[in-house]
């Protein structure tokens, strides 16, 4: 089996070059203080790619940075690809390490979708083509720079999603009733208190703003659910599907709010 446990599937910024700090643009707003291009470090990446502003990037303006996860490509990329040699080091290769650490981050999502869908019992006729795309996916990451850069992601996620989504079908069957979807849906802002959405299909769902305050969210398939400001405060998420740390960042909640396994309350939320 493949190496995808959890703590390679989550970024070490002590074992990275700094990569999102450099790679990745941003346009000043709500969620950044600056504009950064692309290729430029952030004003507040040290000597030692560490970020000197981590506990106050909330209140410094950099709200953006908090709701992001590379999900392990920093140090993959720095680590293994580039064998530990830095884009300060060798500048000769800082745009082939921004490419192909975009292009890893993109792979290291799905590894950690395929390997949440093997957690699933409910998934198990879906196992062995997951365990093959798991391998597949993992070799590819693992891939040279020169590859890596040249890869179309594209078709790797269309082929990776036909597997998550028959997953979602057979997990959320088990939440009993008759399957519901809101797939895409427009819910910015919308008063969603105490619904009952166990089960419930809410990929791509914008839930900006949203008030899902006691909301049942159990069951639900998440997979890039924008949840940006949502309210969350008592609402559960047991078994929710494909959630990621960085939707959980990016809302607020509170004490009550019933997170799956594995997942961490962000210091924001009310205690």
């Amino acid at each position: 089996m493949p190496d995808t446990r959890e703590s390679a599937l989550r970024g070490d910024c002590a074992s990275c070059f700094g990569l999102c700090c450099v790679a990745l643009p941003f346009a000043k707003s709500a969620d950044f203080a600056v504009d950064k291009a692309s290729g430029e470090p952030c004003r507040n990446l040290r000597d030692d790619f560490r970020c000197g502003i981590h506990t106050r990037l909330r209140p410094s303006g950099f709200q953006g940075c908090t709701v992001y996860d590379c999900f392990g490509a920093g140090q993959r990329v720095s680590q293994v690809t580039f064998g530990g040699v830095s884009w300060r080091e060798a500048p000769g290769t800082a745009r082939q390490m921004y490419d192909v650490f975009q292009v890893v981050r993109q792979l290291h999502e799905l590894l950690r979708y395929l390997t949440e869908a093997l957690d699933r019992p409910a998934a198990r006729p879906v196992h062995p083509g997951l365990r093959t795309a798991l391998a597949r996916v993992e070799e590819l990451a693992g891939a040279p720079a020169d590859r890596l850069e040249r890869l179309e992601v594209s078709e790797v996620r269309a082929e990776v999603n036909r597997l998550l989504l028959r997953t979602s079908e057979l997990v959320r069957a088990t939440a009993g009733g008759r399957p519901r979807s809101r797939r895409g849906a427009d819910l910015v802002g919308k008063r969603l208190r105490g619904a009952k959405l166990r089960g419930t299909d809410l990929r791509g769902a914008l839930l900006i703003a949203a008030d899902l305050t006691g909301a049942d969210l159990s069951l639900t398939d998440l997979i890039g659910a924008d949840l940006r400001d949502a309210e969350l405060s008592g609402a559960d998420l047991t078994g929710a599907l494909f959630l990621t740390q960085p939707q959980l960042n990016a809302a607020r909640g509170d004490a009550g709010t019933v997170l799956p396994a594995g997942f961490e309350r962000p210091a924001h939320w009310t205690p």
